[in-house]
């Protein structure tokens, strides 16, 4: 389990393919506070850390992983925002996020909005994903706010802080971001579908 706020940026330094797998090496300024088998939270993605060596360690994503996330986009020199697990008694800023990411969505437009920035995704409503004003989203790993919420997009405002701290800051209209919609709205989602 993951909040939703981001601990540090990573810089991708290498990216392999095995199989189906891809093999994901990234340099953090965590790495030595991580241990082999720990989960970590890649843009939103739960990976689990097989391999440390010096200031880098390296990450396995699965097929399900890649084809559902934007990690088969990433490359060389990327940063991703970067979460470890919540430890039992903290407290819970953002939201409850599971590092299972839904689906992708792409950024259609960013709107200064003197003090905030307003960033409006789009996304395939046929996957019966809900947002709902004012609910809880994830956007690369980042707990947010919806604004503005439609059938197939939604809006959420970012305050400079989280646009420093973030890989918000290299997000250009077009990008390719990953979602993990709120778990209740989910659960809620599902007993809808089986009622009818």
């Amino acid at each position: 389990m993951f909040t939703g706020i981001i601990e540090t940026l990573g810089t991708i330094q290498d990216i392999q393919k095995e199989n189906n797998n891809i093999h994901v090496t990234v340099s953090s300024s965590i790495t030595g506070e991580l241990k082999i088998d720990q989960s970590v939270a890649h843009n939103g993605i739960c990976l689990t850390v097989v391999n440390i060596s010096h200031d880098t360690y390296t990450v396995t994503a699965i097929k399900e992983t890649i084809d559902k996330t934007n990690l088969g986009d990433w490359k060389v020199g990327d940063s991703v925002n970067i979460e470890r697990a919540m430890k039992l008694g903290d407290r819970l800023d953002g939201h409850i996020v599971q590092g299972h990411v839904d689906q992708t969505g792409i950024c259609k437009n960013i709107e200064n909005a003197g003090g905030s920035i307003y960033f409006t995704f789009e996304y395939d409503s046929s996957k019966n994903n809900i947002t709902i004003e004012k609910g809880s989203i994830t956007i690369n790993g980042v707990s947010l706010t919806v604004v503005n919420s439609k059938k197939n997009e939604f809006s959420v405002a970012i305050i400079p802080y989280t646009l420093e701290h973030t890989n918000f800051k290299n997000f250009e209209i077009g990008t390719k971001i990953n979602l993990e919609f709120d778990v209740i709205g989910k659960y809620v989602a599902r007993l809808q579908e089986l009622k009818n």
